[in-house]
């Protein structure tokens, strides 16, 4: 991080004549042939500010390239439907027709058959297929390298989202596995804090048929840009170069490793309290998996954003919620935290199913109850309700519901806010124009 700081990074603008740059350009060029590495890739841009930025400028390579074979028109883009979001928006964005693909209720693999049966629908048309490795379902596609094969063998790309690359790296890479591009966010597997929107970095590696499509960095060059700078968010690329660097290969993997071996902890930690939606044939995870709360809105009217608030008063940030499958939990614990804090974490998820457990025996009101009415500040512990405490729960339980709590506490900054009323009323919209018309703004007349 403190690289960032140099003046040797900061002060170099974005359009500087590369000349007065070269050594600047060096290691740029040692970063994407770091990235080019790790992904058995031949060629990498740096150039996307993003993971959707850099999906739309690896699927707009695969549709240069099939515009430069005589008599195609390859514009069919498959995507399964466990896929990430952005992939069927960038997909539409790059002028591709979206056809999804059925998943395993069971394990959220890719339906083979299904698979087939549009490759050979469309096999005229097809021009890729998007995937995620491991699947945003948070298991390892046991026929990937089948499912990249029937693809090319009729005529398509594979793209492979490279969101979850996290559990990839130094065990196997999507260019071993058979994909023609693949994205990487920087922002999440390398090293770039990605609290507070960014900025993120979301560069592309292609295999040598692709290079020549690679966004430009120049106006004038044969390929657009996509991005206003030629090497896109510069400044930050210090950080996953010297990562890269001070991990080494050994680090790099055992980073993968420990990531699996967390969520695999978590899972079997947590796995006699909650249902956990999609694992492989062992029971196992990547290094993410999804913790359903679905069951608990018959039986003790909780949602799994009572959960997520609820997870505040025990010092924890929910982790991602409803997505990808509504009203869950999904868990990726990654490489970097201690077994210490992963047992807060299993210990607080397993003290709020506990008070579930006692909304669903009547020992608690469906309303009212301690989830209902999470998180709960310091002010609304001391406070209570107009200075009075009538809620069915304690002070005590409302702030501190674990022992631990009373010599460590980070306390919510607020009480329970409304999220859908906040997304939707927005609190900051300007008043009309008519109304400042006329008006003294700042001591100047309008």
């Amino acid at each position: 991080m403190s690289l960032i700081s140099k003046d040797t990074f900061s002060n170099p603008h974005p359009f500087v004549d590369p000349k007065h740059t070269p050594a600047y350009l060096e290691f740029i060029k040692q970063l994407e042939d770091q990235l080019s590495g790790i992904t058995a890739m031949d060629a990498t841009t740096l150039q996307p500010n993003s993971g959707a930025q850099g999906e739309f400028a690896g699927l707009r390579a695969i549709r240069r390239y099939h515009e430069q074979q005589p008599g195609t028109k390859r514009d069919i883009c498959l995507i399964p439907k466990s896929a990430h979001g952005t992939n069927p928006a960038s997909a539409a964005m790059a002028g591709m027709r979206v056809v999804p693909i059925e998943c395993d209720n069971m394990t959220g693999n890719l339906d083979i058959a299904d698979l087939e049966a549009k490759c050979k629908k469309h096999a005229a048309e097809l021009g890729a297929i998007m995937v995620t490795y491991p699947s945003t379902y948070g298991v390892f596609e046991p026929n990937i390298k089948r499912v990249c094969n029937i693809v090319h063998e009729h005529g398509g790309q594979v793209y492979m989202d490279g969101a979850n690359m996290n559990a990839q790296i130094g065990l196997c890479s999507p260019g071993e596995i058979g994909a023609d591009v693949c994205h990487l966010n920087l922002h999440k597997t390398f090293c770039i804090p990605h609290g507070g929107g960014g900025p993120g970095v979301g560069p592309i590696c292609v295999k040598k048929h692709l290079a020549p499509y690679l966004p430009g960095r120049h106006p004038d060059d044969k390929e657009a840009m996509i991005s206003s700078a030629p090497y896109g968010s510069a400044g930050i690329l210090p950080i996953p170069w010297a990562y890269n660097s001070l991990m080494g290969n050994r680090g790099l993997a055992l980073a993968t490793k420990m990531a699996i071996l967390n969520a695999n902890y978590l899972l079997a930690r947590l796995k006699p309290y909650y249902k956990i939606l999609y694992t492989n044939e062992g029971g196992r995870c990547a290094h993410e998996f999804i913790l359903d709360a679905r069951p608990f809105s018959k039986t003790a009217g909780i949602e799994v954003i009572d959960i997520a608030k609820r997870l505040q008063d025990y010092g924890f940030h929910s982790p991602t919620m409803s997505w990808p499958v509504a009203n869950t939990l999904m868990i990726e614990p990654t490489e970097s935290e201690s077994k210490e804090e992963l047992d807060r974490f299993v210990d607080a998820l397993i003290s709020i199913r506990a008070e579930i457990r006692e909304i669903e025996e009547g020992k608690q009101p469906r309303e009212g109850n301690v989830l209902k009415m999470a998180p709960h500040p310091q002010a609304d512990v001391i406070l209570g309700d107009n200075g009075k405490w009538e809620r069915p729960y304690s002070r005590e339980q409302a702030a501190y519901p674990l022992p631990w709590l009373k010599e460590k506490k980070f306390w919510p900054s607020v009480a329970r806010v409304d999220d859908a009323f906040g997304d939707t009323n927005l609190f900051c919209t300007c008043p009309p124009v008519a109304d400042t018309t006329g008006k003294q703004s700042f001591g100047v007349q309008a």
